[in-house]
């Protein structure tokens, strides 16, 4: 074929999927299609889609990325339950494979992924493989393992996992400091504040006023998570001694197991439940909320 030809022939092919895709969108917009019963997707491997749109990948990406939407927002608004957001994941990666760097793809398809039924699929699983294919493209996104670390913490409640991704985010090229203080804090609600307490200690050395102010602050939480565990051994050292539960500090402080009042590192005073034994931050703290995790004693 001469280039002429060739030339002809591309944009005849430019002009089919341009006028397709309008005419598409002109009938959603006047007239929606209903949900269908045959659900098909003709390719469903993004190398073979990479060799069939040769050229116009980036413009079959945006095609596939409009029907993922279109999908996504059909299934959620949908009664049916059989089949719901079945093609979300491979039109996902249909997108994705034509545009490698197809940087709103990656991150909002993931929340649609992950996303509890019946808003979505309920597969952080492959939101996290989708991400993951979003670093191997670019590995110097810290977005993407910021948003991996983000589905960890919301839809599969590992912590530890999560808190290692905003850590690894944090120490990626353009990543902002702020990221580090989350990895921080997740450490905490996982359980894990020595892991907590190092980072944050770095972070106190900060330039940035507001990083420095916010660091300081997590380390008086901590620092309240560890005098929590203390006081409450030494309620249970007065029990085992005397044979009964101490009706409040003063006790503690006539038996000597206490030098006063405790406070915290915002100078607001523990609490103690006489009827329960827990003991607990005080209300008007400065330091409230708590980071999650107060069931963990490791240090």
């Amino acid at each position: 074929m001469s280039r002429s030809r060739q030339i002809v022939a591309g944009v005849v092919a430019v002009g089919g999927i341009v006028i397709a895709a309008g005419v598409l969108h002109a009938r959603e917009t006047h007239a929606p299609l209903p949900v269908s019963e045959a659900r098909l997707l003709y390719l469903r491997s993004g190398r073979v889609a990479d060799r069939l749109f040769l050229t116009f990948d980036a413009l079959a990406s945006d095609v596939y990325w409009m029907r993922a939407i279109q999908h996504y927002g059909r299934d959620r608004k949908s009664p049916r339950w059989e089949g719901r957001f079945e093609l979300l994941d491979p039109l996902l990666d249909l997108t994705t494979t034509l545009d490698p760097h197809f940087n709103i793809a990656y991150r909002f398809g993931a929340i649609f992924l992950a996303m509890d039924p019946p808003n979505g699929p309920g597969r952080p699983d492959q939101a996290i493989a989708l991400l993951e294919k979003g670093l191997t493209a670019s590995p110097d996104h810290w977005q993407y393992a910021y948003d991996i670390g983000f589905v960890h913490y919301w839809h599969t409640g590992d912590f530890a996992e999560a808190a290692q991704w905003f850590d690894r985010a944090s120490r990626m090229p353009g990543a902002p400091e702020w990221v580090r203080q989350v990895a921080a804090v997740t450490l905490v609600e996982g359980g894990d504040r020595a892991g907590a307490r190092r980072m944050l200690s770095e972070l106190v050395d900060t330039d940035e006023p507001y990083i420095r102010a916010a660091a300081e602050r997590s380390l008086m939480q901590i620092r309240a998570l560890d005098a929590i565990d203390q006081l409450t051994a030494v309620v249970e050292r007065y029990r085992r001694e005397t044979g009964q539960a101490p009706s409040g500090w003063a006790d503690l402080v006539r038996a000597r197991l206490l030098a006063g009042v405790p406070v915290d590192g915002a100078g607001t005073p523990f609490t103690y439940d006489a009827a329960t034994g827990v003991v607990s931050i005080g209300g008007g703290s400065s330091l409230l909320p708590l980071p999650r995790g107060l069931e963990s004693t490791r240090k």
